[in-house]
């Protein structure tokens, strides 16, 4: 297995999870529980949320937020190095 490819699968893997680390995140920030938020395309609340301090008291945010953050810092990462590598 090449190099490309192995940063190809892995991204493929690394983006399982986006579904569950996205849905907790919108779940807080647009405060609701209702499972139509996965599947609504608003992204205004939710990027400002991702890069601002929202919700300062709530705990659960700012854990979430933070995972969030890491998690597409690595996915962008990864997504990098597949875009250098494979030319």
């Amino acid at each position: 297995m090449t190099i490309p490819q192995l940063l190809l699968a892995l991204l493929i893997i690394w983006g399982i999870p986006s579904t569950f680390f996205r849905s907790k995140f919108r779940k807080i920030v647009y405060q609701t529980d209702d499972w139509k938020i996965n599947i609504k395309p608003l992204f205004k609340k939710e990027i400002i949320g991702l890069f601002t301090n929202m919700y300062p008291e709530n705990q659960d945010y700012l854990k979430i937020r933070n995972q969030y953050r890491i998690y597409l810092v690595v996915y962008l990462i990864i997504f990098i190095l597949y875009q250098f590598i494979k030319k």
